[in-house]
């Protein structure tokens, strides 16, 4: 499988695509003037106590207080016994914290909509190959790395590295097949970047970051980067100079792989990803078949509806139908990756009898989750053809960092019809009639509902006319929504 990393950098954004075999699988934005904070740590306050949700909000230093809950926090090792002998029971927040308190936290979920930031107090700062876990003794394995002579192998490496130090380690995908060496430069590279934290944290005031996650094109190629990537392709000539650095410092085997993109035409245009980008905005996702999908993302949860649409080429329709959501299961995986969608996923297969179809239908949805950085959950299929699905999600979707709820209908999608616009201009003004004293009204609105009530309700006009004794003028006004109007009393 080829496959690539194209950085796009301009003076005020950053993009990040990865693209496999041409097509565009995941794409990340980072604006200067909205960086995310998930990764950062902080020195933080706590603002609110609430014993109901087991909880706290803390300041620090953002728009909104964040929130942390109390099986987030770091017990203390008397509390963490008492847990033990309580079967897991956590112990009240208030136990934990109170008011006014200073406490070390770090984000894990940037604000989202109306939410504040997600916090822990379990702080973990990533290398290329570990994960290091100040305050937990603990040497883990990434439960992707399966084979079990690698994991004991790892072990081996890792534990004289460690020795008696009181921090915690887990051990990344990317360490499967790595030498001793590059896993001691991550420990000793971890080790020093805790000791300049714990500085930051003894001189830092309330509200200040005491430790900051890496830009997104160094993230990217930390997390990403691996013997797959063919090419790392960067736009911008500063930015090539520090991701090769960055690259030669941690990953000096795949130097080789960064190239500085210098043609006359976009990146992004060169590899479709602008138009690509557009199309993740839109509800429906058209399949090879002749089916297609519906995208449907709200507060709750994220819907996926799979139809047939023209595609009626099989011997039977239960064939018909295996093959279109065998198509979807492999659409819905990449949407998925490309809309940065997470939470909550539902998604509506059509409706099969067989049952091996149905086992078939979630093993190319699994398969295409596979390479999925993001922590998916799958659920069996419902009676119904639905499938529950979790996706770990800490930053906005593709779709809310780069749009905002339309004006004009508030981002119901929908708008209320001219006719409906109608009956409620004749409804409120015999309401202000009765209300208020006026030889005569103007009703201002949208040029479309103007149109419609001179043309095709003229009688209704003149009935009301009759009925409330007034005259009634009627002014078509460009800037309104279809949705708006005033009745102006004169």
């Amino acid at each position: 499988m080829s496959e690539e990393i194209l950085i796009n950098v301009t003076p005020r954004e950053t993009r990040v695509g990865v693209v496999e075999n041409g097509m565009l699988q995941e794409v990340h934005v980072e604006r200067a003037s909205r960086r995310g904070y998930v990764g950062n740590v902080y020195k933080g306050r706590v603002q609110r106590v609430m014993p109901g949700m087991q909880a706290v909000f803390v300041e620090i230093g953002l728009e909104r207080a964040a929130f942390l809950h109390a099986s987030d926090i770091v017990r203390p090792p008397a509390v963490e016994g008492a847990e033990s002998n309580g079967n897991g029971h956590i112990p009240s927040i208030s136990e934990l914290v109170h008011e006014g308190q200073e406490i070390v936290v770090q984000v894990v979920k940037d604000p989202i909509s109306t939410k504040g930031a997600r916090l822990s107090a379990h702080l973990s700062i990533p290398s290329r190959y570990l994960v290091l876990l100040p305050y937990a003794r603990t040497l883990g394995i990434s439960a992707r790395i399966e084979d079990e002579a690698e994991r004991q192998r790892l072990k081996d490496v890792l534990n004289p590295l460690i020795g008696d130090t009181p921090l915690g380690y887990i051990v990344r995908t990317n360490a499967e097949g790595q030498s001793a060496e590059s896993l001691a430069f991550d420990v000793a590279y971890l080790t020093k970047v805790w000791r300049v934290v714990q500085e930051n944290i003894a001189k830092a005031k309330m509200g200040e970051r005491v430790y900051e996650e890496l830009s997104l094109p160094l993230r990217s190629l930390r997390d990403m980067l691996n013997d797959d990537i063919e090419k790392v392709r960067v736009d911008s000539r500063d930015t090539f100079e520090k991701v090769t650095k960055f690259v030669h410092k941690f990953m000096p085997q795949l130097d080789d792989r960064i190239e500085h993109y210098d043609g006359e035409r976009p990146i992004f245009d060169l590899y479709g990803v602008e138009d690509e980008m557009q199309r993740a905005l839109k509800k429906e996702v058209p399949l090879k078949s002749g089916g297609y999908l519906i995208v449907d993302q709200t507060e709750a949860m994220t819907t996926i509806d799979v139809n047939t649409g023209a595609y009626l080429g099989s011997r039977n329709l239960e064939e018909t139908v295996y093959r279109t959501n065998l198509e979807a299961a492999q659409a819905a995986a990449r949407q998925l990756r490309l809309r940065n969608l997470g939470g909550i996923i539902i998604i509506d297969f059509i409706d099969m009898n067989d049952e091996e179809h149905k086992r078939q239908v979630l093993r190319m949805l699994n398969k295409g989750l596979a390479r999925d950085h993001a922590k998916t959950t799958v659920y069996p299929m419902s009676a119904l053809g639905l499938v529950e699905m979790t996706r770990k999600r800490t930053t906005e979707s593709l779709a809310r960092q780069l749009c905002e709820p339309c004006a004009t209908c508030n981002g119901r999608g929908v708008l209320k019809t001219a006719e409906t616009v109608t009956y409620e201009i004749f409804r409120e003004i015999t309401r202000a009639v009765r209300q208020f004293n006026a030889q005569k009204l103007l009703v201002m609105a949208n040029p479309a509902v103007v149109n419609r009530i001179l043309e095709e309700e003229s009688s209704a006009v003149a009935e009301l006319e009759e009925f409330i004794s007034k005259s009634i003028r009627f002014q078509a006004e460009e800037h309104y929504s279809q949705e708006q109007f005033d009745v102006v009393l004169l």
